[in-house]
């Protein structure tokens, strides 16, 4: 996709940064991996590279990200949880796989709260629902794209980025507002879903802002509407979900986060050098081309949000009904 080709040509104005940036003393002398649990090019594999080239040189001499998508990106969570708590191997994930999937799961291969340390958010963003060519051109709200559900119910349908995500959420939440029934359709993540849309195969989807916002910038998707509690400030003239009259708010994040029982002085030095890398200004900028802003908290603010994620979802999937089937 075109959002990783620009990520990459921007790594090496990031390196050019990094060699010129004062001196840092490196918390790892050894190769550090960052675990993502869903294919390159979607965003949270766009936002992971980011941060692995900010994070060279001040963290580790080498930053490398590692794609290990499956079951919803759970196998990622669990590899990092087996993985030693010597501060090489970090997990960047958004947030429901750890808050929400406790819920939507009978059954998982790890616990949230015990076996990873949340360490710092590092950027938040907005989830989008999207049309594609699909869609007559003159669908352009989400009461326009109501009305042709109902005119159409065996095209109604929506892809996510995994079952049980807060993609699957909000698109399931905005056909209960809306009395509608809606089909989700999971893929392994939001680049495949996204080019099911572009393709026609399905009509809509459910993604990340920073996978969305590329194709609407060139034209070739429709963003009919965020998820947030405000409008993205990349975006300003797409309304919110709750502005067109649906009570759907989501607002997501993505974070670090490491096997449990790493020690004090690690989290503490990892910590340290997100907070340079996610304030530097090349970081902003990079994230800005996705529609995402940079995030940081220390590890106990965000141990603090991330409980009460945990939380709060707790009602929301109950609500639904739904199980996931595996």
């Amino acid at each position: 996709m075109s959002t990783r080709r620009e990520i990459l040509r921007s790594g090496l104005g990031f390196a050019a940064a990094a060699m010129s940036a004062p001196a840092f003393a490196q918390a790892i002398s050894k190769q550090v991996r960052v675990i993502v649990g869903f294919p390159a090019g979607g965003g949270t594999d766009i936002i992971a590279r980011v941060l692995a080239e900010r994070l060279r040189g001040i963290y580790a001499p080498t930053v490398i990200v590692e794609n290990k998508p499956g079951a919803a990106s759970r196998l990622s969570v669990e590899f990092v949880k087996n993985a030693e708590p010597d501060g090489t191997t970090m997990l960047v994930t958004p947030d429901f796989p750890l808050t929400v999937y406790p819920h939507s799961y009978r059954q998982l291969s790890y616990d949230p709260l015990t076996d990873v340390t949340p360490i710092a958010p590092i950027t938040r963003s907005l989830l989008t629902f999207n049309v594609g060519p699909g869609v007559p051109d003159n669908v352009k709200t989400l009461a326009d794209f109501i009305a042709w559900c109902k005119a159409n119910p065996g095209k109604s349908s929506f892809g996510t980025t995994a079952a049980g995500s807060t993609t699957h959420f909000a698109g399931a939440m905005l056909a209960a507002a809306a009395g509608v029934p809606m089909q989700a359709v999971h893929y392994r993540g939001g680049a495949p879903a996204l080019q099911d849309v572009l393709g026609g195969h399905i009509p809509a989807s459910v993604n990340p802002i920073s996978e969305a916002m590329p194709l609407a910038k060139q034209g070739a998707l429709r963003i009919l509407a965020v998820t947030g509690s405000q409008r993205s400030k990349f975006a300003p003239e797409i309304p919110t979900m709750k502005e067109q009259g649906f009570d759907v708010v989501i607002d997501s994040w993505i974070g670090v986060f490491t096997p449990a029982r790493m020690p004090a002085d690690q989290v503490s030095a990892l910590s340290r050098a997100i907070a340079t890398a996610t304030k530097a200004p090349e970081y902003a900028e990079a994230l800005a081309k996705f529609g995402n802003e940079p995030a940081f908290e220390t590890p106990d603010v965000f141990a603090a949000r991330y409980k009460a994620d945990i939380v709060k979802w707790g009602p929301i999937v109950k609500a639904s009904g739904f199980v996931a089937e595996d």
